[in-house]
């Protein structure tokens, strides 16, 4: 009986040797896996932005939908829009998705760049919606199905409702 203990009491000490040399490994921080998820998004890391913008874009992925929400238990496109500019560039975009378009410079597709703002006709032929420009045709917003998410332009449903960009003229986003 005693064998048989010391057996286990010997392999259990064996585990935990091996768990604590797993610690030892280098493994990449756990702050950058922001880098890895918008990699596997097929985007570039725009360097001239702050780290700040992707951080903030990433910690906020899933975060459910909700009708003038501003927090993490739920956001709108316009919140959200306003959380990331102001994280990233300190900047206050003020109201919703058609009063942010018109504190912006309005601008076509063909300009866009890392970190504009993407306006959208769904409602009405009126500016109902706003996402974030991250590269390569893809945006990041709060969309009602499936919250905070990062979609194509090029997808039929944001291809119809695309209206335009919007590049601040702040000197603070040169």
């Amino acid at each position: 009986m005693f064998k048989k203990y010391f057996s286990l009491l010997f392999l259990i000490a064996h585990c935990f040797c091996s768990l604590a040399q797993l610690d030892s490994i280098p493994q990449a921080p756990v702050n950058e896996k922001w880098k890895d998820y918008f990699l596997s998004q097929q985007l570039m890391i725009d360097t001239s932005l702050s780290p700040v913008f992707y951080k903030t874009a990433y910690e906020w992925m899933g975060t459910h939908y909700k009708y003038s929400g501003n927090s993490a238990k739920g956001i709108d496109c316009s919140g959200f829009a306003k959380v990331l500019y102001k994280a990233t560039f300190n900047d206050t975009l003020i109201g919703g998705s058609a009063d942010i378009a018109k504190q912006v410079q309005l601008i076509e597709k063909e300009h866009l760049q890392t970190g504009d703002l993407l306006f959208f006709r769904i409602k009405r032929k009126r500016i109902s919606h706003v996402g974030v420009y991250l590269g390569n045709n893809k945006f990041v917003h709060a969309a009602v199905k499936g919250g905070v998410q990062i979609n194509d332009l090029n997808e039929p449903y944001y291809k119809r409702y695309f209206y335009k960009g919007g590049k601040r003229t702040s000197s603070k986003l040169g």
